[in-house]
């Protein structure tokens, strides 16, 4: 039996954040002039190549969109069973492209839309789709703390397949988004946009993001700024990246240093001496400092440290510091509901060394640790 699958990319999906622009919504044509380079398609082809070896696709017709939008990718990756839809009237793809694409799956009876994205392009996919089927993402945007989206490609094309083997569980799940132009500006206000029909798998399946707020966990981010403070008069020659997310505001606010709550800014015997870098700012800098470290913080719930609003540490970013000069801090009650640490860099090798690690010894007071397995 034939089942039929909406397939879609947005191809300027997470452009935006190697070059620290916190998104792509309104800013293309900048982040084009830095540099940036599409993501959207790669990660399609990554998932469509690991689900060749682990499903017969000859009982797939999917249902995509011309070019760039899906059928370029489909037919790289050696798919057969390909029926185009829709086609969108400019090169540039939009986001109205992306809901007629969605009225065209449904008019052809897809039993389940993946879409390759992040928050933004599953807020499009649901205007349209609503609960009406199941929708997938596969992880190429800059934000994504939706929770319609795989750990990683290769995670979604393990649960396409088991979808169509039909042993998962269809469930309510959240459709999260924020306004970029208030994220760039360093306000963090995710909201609840919808919620939509998903996969309920928490091996493969990321969770909604959580955030955590009490009272005692004050008194452990002074400890955490503490012992990140005796780090680095340890290593006064050392360079210190700083990562997004409020844990680490909070600490850096404690520590009196001039921190950029959602980039990453860098930071040198006690004084920031940049802030808000992309990838590009971050390589000069690794130039410049031949010791480096970083500190980040796990995404509540979900886990993850790296390629999800920090896109700027791009595999060659993390190859350069090496993964025994990454920091992980987090307050207790945050691990509580994040069992795991979560990596999806964009680079197959790279992700295969943080599986080798196993474990991070993530920082939860004043030299104290908590050993916490890495899942990629």
């Amino acid at each position: 039996m034939v089942t039929k699958i909406g397939f879609l990319i947005n191809p300027i999906a997470g452009m935006g954040g190697r070059v620290g622009l916190k998104g792509t919504d309104g800013v293309v044509n900048q982040a084009k002039k830095l540099g940036a380079q599409p993501v959207a398609p790669g990660k399609a082809k990554q998932m469509l190549q690991a689900f060749h070896s682990l499903y017969k696709t000859d009982d797939i017709q999917w249902i995509t969109c011309s070019g760039a939008m899906g059928e370029h990718v489909l037919r790289e990756s050696d798919y057969q069973n390909i029926t185009v839809v829709y086609t969108p009237s400019s090169k540039v793809t939009t986001s109205s492209d992306t809901k007629h694409a969605c009225s065209f799956f449904l008019n052809h009876h897809v039993e389940l839309v993946i879409f390759c994205g992040g928050d933004g392009t599953a807020r499009n996919v649901f205007d349209v789709i609503g609960t009406q089927i199941p929708l997938l993402g596969v992880p190429c945007g800059v934000k994504m703390h939706s929770g319609v989206f795989g750990v990683s490609a290769e995670a979604t094309a393990t649960i396409l397949h088991e979808f169509i083997s039909k042993t998962l569980t269809i469930g309510d799940v959240d459709i999260m988004d924020l306004d970029e132009d208030r994220y760039r500006q360093g306000e963090w206000n995710i909201h609840l946009f919808g919620v939509a029909k998903g996969i309920v798998e928490p091996t493969y399946i990321q969770v909604g993001k959580q955030t955590f707020e009490s009272v005692s966990d004050t008194s452990i981010i002074e400890e955490i700024a503490e012992h990140t403070q005796e780090e680095m008069e340890n290593n006064p020659d050392t360079m210190f990246l700083m990562g997004s997310g409020g844990t680490i505001d909070s600490i850096a606010h404690l520590l009196h240093l001039d921190n950029t709550l959602l980039g990453i800014d860098a930071v040198y015997k006690g004084k920031t001496i940049a802030k808000d870098v992309n990838e590009h700012q971050l390589l000069t800098l690794l130039k410049k400092y031949s010791k480096t470290k970083v500190i980040l913080s796990p995404i509540g719930a979900q886990g993850f440290i790296l390629g999800r609003g920090n896109l700027q540490l791009s595999p060659q970013v993390i190859s350069t510091i090496g993964l025994d000069n990454i920091i992980v801090v987090s307050t207790p009650s945050k691990l509580t509901h994040t069992p795991v640490i979560r990596v999806d860099t964009g680079d197959k090798n790279l992700d295969k060394l943080f599986r080798q690690k196993e474990f991070f010894m993530v920082v939860i007071g004043y030299r104290l640790s908590r050993v916490v397995k890495i899942q990629v």
